[in-house]
């Protein structure tokens, strides 16, 4: 199996470390605002690169975290008047539903960043025991001067950094820095916030530290594959790096740094600040699941790419294709055929997760299906592998797991 690595950006063998699960850590939402279809092209991707482990009978353990606190969650809730902590549960429901409808299978740990607050101390101790870090007025920050590999995963400039970090929510002009690019481990309490308890006084865990720890506490010190966004590459995941192999002492922090390319959308990146936003909930009103996961799978993961409304309705003629295909009573002989189908759908997923060249395997399989050559259960069992459910509501196992973990979101 080939991953692309954004750490070293190249193409490279994947296999699982000998007696261990696969660690797979995704980054989550920052539940403040509904999601939009850019997210679902990112859960949607992934959901099949677990998919594809598991039918590699390879054992995964896959983590997505919920940033339940955050500046951005802080700031709507000041402009609705909601309680910050009801505010992100009612938008972590709302998401949960749409992972539901698309058939994306939960992860087996959906931890919350304020789940994970005595891990997050404990960090923040070590870094500045090990004079990583330094206090200034009740804020603590990581000395990226300290770091000499700061920037391996991005590959920018301290130059080119500084503009991105402080459109991303850092403050480089923040006085208290030693370096405008030092970032924030622990943010003191301004007036109103919620706080905890530290020994720097009371305050909040900053963004990058959150995902740090929950990674350690739930994967160890080392990842096998940790995704998100490609947006999420400076500052985010550079800074998670930076933290983590400071504070345990080994690398690399994460084995394969995978990255979903951005969904574009009226000649932007489709996203909340610039309101250019297509709704899964409102596409699932004319559009089956399958439709939906068709039309983003016919690109490849890391692929940046622009979203047409058209592109729903071929996806939606190739669905209901499948579906009439895989309704064809199966063969009662599996033949050389059926073994031909699913060793060049598993070569096309092994090839960096080439869902493209996977879907079109599975509409070649149609006609086959049709006049008996392959059967309609190698075609259900591939298009499993992709999520589809032929038409059928999602899995239950989907259903059953989403379920469960949204309990946790009630109010």
């Amino acid at each position: 199996m080939q991953l692309y690595n954004t750490l070293g950006n190249q193409t490279q063998r994947f296999a699982p470390r000998p007696g261990r699960p696969v660690g797979v850590y995704v980054c989550g939402i920052t539940p403040y605002d509904t999601t939009h279809l850019g997210h679902a092209f990112l859960y949607v991707s992934f959901d099949v690169l677990i998919r594809h482990l598991e039918a590699k009978h390879w054992p995964v353990r896959y983590i997505q975290n919920v940033t339940d606190i955050d500046d951005d969650i802080l700031r709507k809730a000041g402009e609705t008047g909601e309680d910050w902590r009801a505010l992100g549960n009612a938008w972590t429901r709302r998401f949960i539903d749409d992972q539901m409808a698309l058939n994306i299978r939960p992860p087996d740990v959906y931890p919350r960043a304020t789940e994970e607050i005595d891990t997050i101390r404990g960090m923040t101790a070590m870094l500045l025991e090990k004079g990583l870090a330094y206090v200034r007025d009740g804020n603590v920050y990581f000395r990226v001067g300290r770091d000499a590999d700061y920037g391996k995963l991005s590959c920018l400039t301290p130059k080119e950094m500084i503009p991105i970090s402080a459109e991303r929510g850092a403050n480089p002009a923040d006085p208290r820095k030693e370096n405008p690019l030092d970032f924030i481990l622990w943010q003191a309490q301004a007036p109103g916030e919620p706080a905890w308890d530290s020994p720097w006084g009371p305050g909040r865990p900053g963004w990058h530290i959150e995902c740090s720890a929950m990674s350690l506490h739930h994967l160890g010190h080392i990842v096998d594959i940790h995704g998100g966004g490609s947006d999420l590459i400076y500052p985010h995941h550079e800074s998670e790096i930076a933290q983590s192999e400071g504070y345990s002492g080994e690398g690399p922090f994460a084995r394969f740094w995978v990255h979903a390319g951005m969904l574009r959308y009226q000649g932007e990146k489709m996203s909340k600040s610039l309101g250019n936003m297509v709704f899964v909930r409102d596409l699932l009103q004319t559009f089956a699941p399958d439709a939906i996961r068709l039309a983003l799978l016919g690109h490849r993961y890391r692929e940046s790419w622009e979203y047409h409304d058209a592109d729903l309705e071929g996806a939606a003629a190739l669905s209901a294709r499948l579906n009439a295909a895989a309704q064809t009573p199966p063969a009662t002989v599996v033949g050389a055929r059926d073994a031909d189908a699913v060793a060049h759908f598993t070569a096309a997923l092994d090839d960096d997760l080439d869902t493209a060249s996977a879907i079109t395997l599975l509409e070649g399989l149609v006609g086959d299906v049709e006049v008996g050559r392959t059967s309609s259960e190698t075609l259900r069992q591939l298009g499993g592998i992709l999520g589809l459910t032929f038409g059928a509501p999602p899995e239950p196992k989907v259903v059953e797991g989403w379920k469960s973990l949204r309990r946790r979101f009630e109010d």
